[in-house]
């Protein structure tokens, strides 16, 4: 890395280098989910991400238009990834002051170079998902990406795919910086649906294919499976067999891996073909670790008028407590009443120790809402606000207004105690995932914890009386128009009647008689 430019494009997509280069990007982070992570019955996420699409971007310093770099930033990154991010613009855009610090080497934590945008109701398919692949030095060709058939991946209770760009540092004393991609994938499988019944599941069950060789371009390629609940295989069986073990340090929690290395020839076997197997013996697949921190949101009230914003924040820690900060971004067509806000702990106010609010402006941009609040031990900790919806333009309505508008996912942030001592030396090896769980103390983890998106009801007109009354008027003004219009261009002749049969037959004889006609 040279500055801001990347100079390398043997295995960093090039795309990306021009977009960081032009942009001045410094840290780069998106999303794209379906479905959403149930924590009481998946536990913790391993990578939390919103419903939707999910982009915030710290810019360098030196820019000037940070606003005017965002916004062709986010139609540049519409058009990489298939995706709607073009609609993001400063009504769904925050700016926020304690939240989503960089993650990446620096010093520099000035908001007003940080822009954070959500949108709720992105769906994602498959036009996002190859785009996605592309990026991979070895594409959908060799390595674990072989797995990633999109007929399957979607068929999923879970989906997520995400891009992280930061600076790390290329030696321990960070002498020289360079630019880091790092490409995630999240999948949640039915265990019925993926094991056809049985209470098994390989590579081939759930993806339809196996792997044959690792990615000639990758320097490490490895495959983990937890194995921390079954150390003596009492629990499940694990085909084939591996004598190489793993452990890291997890969401606070000491975790064993079995490890099947693909650099190693001897993984694809005489059939040069990879297929996990794994077999459950017992009817008991084991306990979910139960999640310290947990968060939960919905909208109360009645009518179209008025309503409640209830955000619930749980700590199920036994005896310790912990802040947190939340973060709320809520659209101005909702007007927040700021002084209906309460928050209560085991049925006590909760007065939180910092508290950022930038009130909305309409069709401008969003309220935000920012505050640090301690939760007791075991504890559920509920923040409410009022607000009064707003009536829109008729033009400002989605297609089917009736459906709903989506409100974004609270983002809860905090230092989770752990529950064994964290392992602080980043020297020692380690499996490489182990780095998305950071931790710069002993006794705690950081974790980022999204609640669910709110679907909000706005008072909507009935779009079929514009329709009505333009029939109607169409029908008065053919009719009225159409009758005085023929009255005016008609030409009008006076005809006499045409005499009878006697009469005609009265002249034929008069006029062979040379007598005057009748």
């Amino acid at each position: 890395m040279k500055g801001s430019r990347v100079s390398h494009y043997r295995l960093f997509p090039k795309s990306l280098g021009q977009v960081i280069s032009k942009f001045s990007v410094r840290e780069l982070h998106i999303s794209f989910t379906q479905g959403y992570w149930r924590t009481m019955q998946w536990g913790q996420p391993f990578l939390p991400s919103p419903p939707g699409a999910e982009l915030w971007v710290w810019f360098q310093d030196t820019i000037t238009d940070v606003d005017g770099a965002w916004k062709e930033l986010t139609n540049v990154l519409s058009g990489i990834f298939c995706a709607s991010l073009n609609f993001i613009d400063s009504t769904n855009t925050v700016q926020p002051s304690a939240s989503f610090k960089p993650l990446g080497v620096g010093n520099g934590t000035d908001p007003r170079f940080l822009r954070y945008a959500t949108l709720p109701r992105e769906i994602v398919c498959t036009e996002n998902l190859t785009p996605w692949k592309k990026l991979l030095p070895c594409g959908s060709k060799a390595g674990l990406a072989v797995l990633m058939k999109s007929e399957k991946l979607f068929h999923s209770s879970f989906h997520s795919q995400g891009l992280h760009i930061r600076p790390v540092c290329q030696d321990w004393q960070c002498k020289s910086t360079s630019w880091e991609l790092r490409q995630t994938l999240d999948v949640v499988f039915d265990l019925h649906t993926s094991g056809q019944g049985k209470r098994e599941w390989s590579l081939f069950k759930m993806f339809s294919r196996t792997l044959t060789e690792a990615c000639p371009l990758a320097s490490s390629s490895k495959v983990y499976v937890d194995t921390t609940d079954n150390p003596e295989g009492e629990q499940f069986e694990l085909s084939p067999a591996t004598s190489l073990l793993s452990q890291a340090e997890v969401l606070g929690d000491r975790r064993t891996y079995s490890v099947y290395d693909l650099a190693n020839q001897a993984t694809f076997g005489s059939l040069r073909s990879f297929n996990m197997l794994l077999r459950w013996k017992t009817a008991d697949c084991g306990d979910m670790l139960r999640p310290l921190l947990h968060g939960e949101r919905y909208v109360a009230g009645y009518g179209l008028q008025t309503g409640e914003i209830h955000t619930l924040m749980y700590n199920n820690h036994p005896y310790r407590a912990f802040p947190v900060l939340l973060l709320d971004a809520v659209p101005w067509y909702l007007r927040l009443y700021i002084h209906t806000l309460t928050v209560t702990s085991k049925g006590k106010d909760n007065k939180p120790s910092y508290i950022h609010y930038q009130p909305s402006k309409d069709r401008l941009r969003p309220h935000l809402l920012e505050m640090l609040v301690q939760l007791p031990p075991n504890s559920v900790t509920e923040v409410t606000v009022e607000f009064e919806r707003a009536l829109l333009k008729w033009t400002e309505y989605t297609p089917d207004p009736n459906h709903g508008f989506y409100v974004g996912s609270s983002v809860i942030s905090a230092l989770v105690p752990s529950v064994v001592a964290m392992d602080t030396n980043r020297s020692a090896e380690r499996p490489l995932f182990s780095s998305f769980f950071p931790c710069k103390e002993e006794s705690s983890y950081f974790v980022r914890v999204y609640t669910e998106p709110l679907l909000v009801n706005l008072p909507t007109p009935d779009f079929s009386m514009p329709y009505n009354v333009i029939c109607l008027t169409c029908t008065v003004v053919a009719v009225g128009y159409g009758s005085l219009y023929n009255l005016l261009t008609r030409t009008f002749q006076i005809e006499e009647p045409s005499p009878g049969l006697a009469k005609r037959i009265a002249n034929v004889i008069r006029r062979l008689r040379g007598v005057p006609l009748l």
